[in-house]
């Protein structure tokens, strides 16, 4: 991708991850998520993305988690994209893979639920993704774009961290984001990695045979390795990312990710032009949540108000990162709704 292009967040992800280096994709196509698919069936071939060798529209989300990890297996760098009925579907595959040690990327465009729910936007994703959505206790690393110029660049980030701790990594966007149109600019060194695959199945190479295997029959073999397991999720708290705005002088500081964050953005410069003192905190790794970061802006007084598309979901660790030392409100639509400036001013005048 050279200068400047008008992209879907949808699409920007794709394009993120063939100047990542993507090797293979596996996905069933759902709604609101189907632009990366469809955008990575249009470029498999182009020359410009020799790396790219495998695209497949498996029958299933079931076929298509397990088919990304078989080809992560063998070091390829490896994605899938769903939104939240078939990121439900795959999560016996996600667990699987943290316990076989597996990396690869994995997207989730979250829309309103539970059940089929509608096409709409909502965050009510969240506690699945940062709790580990499926059996065994797992951890994955889930990061949060706000912007289609990040949903360009993530993919890179998440290829370089599911490496780096081999385990599944998680780009969580949503349904406005995967349609929004944004003019972005191109990666900066986005293209070769350097990976090590020492660990992959690549056949007996040299005489050396590799089993990636999640199943301990022996209890001491299993508590071994799921306290090794637990160890790389603690080396995971050191790659907290977060932004901040205006939070010195605040009286109030929005919490919040993704969409909302961009609405709460707006809300802090016009609060700002009407005299409130309003600052913006963002997660962006949604795990590990920048607990430390943000506790300091509570043990300071200032107020928080969390701004999500759930029933309240990531307030809970705003609270724990406050830890009872200032007053946590929270504001909350659904269904494909979202709050507007006004909405989120009104709340604040409410507060002060």
């Amino acid at each position: 991708m050279n200068g400047r292009v008008l992209l879907k967040g949808n699409e920007a992800i794709a394009y993120g991850a063939l100047e990542a280096g993507l090797n293979a994709y596996f996905a069933y196509p759902i709604t609101p998520s189907t632009e990366t698919p469809e955008t990575l069936a249009k470029e498999f071939g182009n020359s410009k993305y020799p790396d790219f060798k495998v695209f497949l529209q498996a029958a299933s989300e079931l076929e298509a988690i397990n088919m990304t990890l078989g080809a992560a297996s063998t070091g390829d760098l490896a994605m899938t994209a769903t939104s939240s009925p078939g990121f439900s579907l795959k999560q016996e595959g996600i667990s699987y893979a943290v316990g076989m040690e597996v990396p690869f990327v994995i997207v989730d465009v979250n829309r309103g639920g539970p059940g089929l729910g509608n096409l709409g936007v909502e965050q009510s994703d969240y506690l699945q993704a940062t709790r580990g959505g499926g059996h065994g206790g797992y951890k994955l690393i889930v990061l949060a774009p706000n912007s289609v110029q990040e949903m360009l660049s993530f993919p890179k980030l998440a290829f370089d961290l599911a490496f780096k701790y081999r385990n599944p990594v998680l780009i969580l966007s949503d349904a406005f984001l995967g349609q929004l149109k944004e003019d972005i600019a191109p990666n900066q060194s986005a293209n070769g990695h350097n990976y090590d695959i020492s660990w992959a199945t690549l056949g007996m190479k040299n005489g050396q045979r590799h089993v990636l295997n999640s199943l301990h029959l022996e209890s001491d073999s299993q508590e071994k390795h799921e306290r090794h397991l637990y160890q790389k999720y603690v080396q995971m708290r050191n790659e907290v990312r977060f932004e901040k705005m205006d939070t010195d002088d605040a009286d109030i500081v929005l919490v919040s990710y993704g969409i909302t964050s961009r609405i709460c953005k707006s809300a802090v410069k016009t609060g700002r032009e009407n005299g409130l003192r309003i600052g913006l905190f963002r997660p962006i790794t949604l795990n590990p949540f920048p607990y430390s970061q943000l506790s300091i802006l509570a043990n300071q007084g200032k107020k928080l108000l969390v701004v999500e598309l759930n029933t309240g979901e990531m307030v809970e660790d705003v609270m724990l990162a406050a830890n009872g030392t200032t007053r946590v409100e929270q504001m909350n639509r659904l269904g494909g709704n979202v709050p507007t400036v006004a909405d989120i001013l009104a709340k604040c005048k409410e507060m002060i």
